[in-house]
């Protein structure tokens, strides 16, 4: 793996997991920032034959 599939599998666990303490937090507008960040994220890994992992449920 890349240093920027790397990179890029980071920030999206990074931003699900802010998004599931958002949510908890019902903090809903930081829970649309982080949807927005999590779809330009898969955009980017798109653009770039990236294949990203789902999110973890846990």
């Amino acid at each position: 793996m890349g240093e920027l599939s790397r990179t890029i599998q980071q920030r999206l666990d990074d931003a699900y997991e802010s998004l599931r303490h958002a949510h908890a937090d019902g903090d809903i507008h930081l829970a649309d920032i982080r949807q927005e960040e999590i779809k330009e994220l898969r955009r980017i890994a798109a653009n770039h034959d990236i294949g990203v992992e789902a999110p973890r449920c846990d």
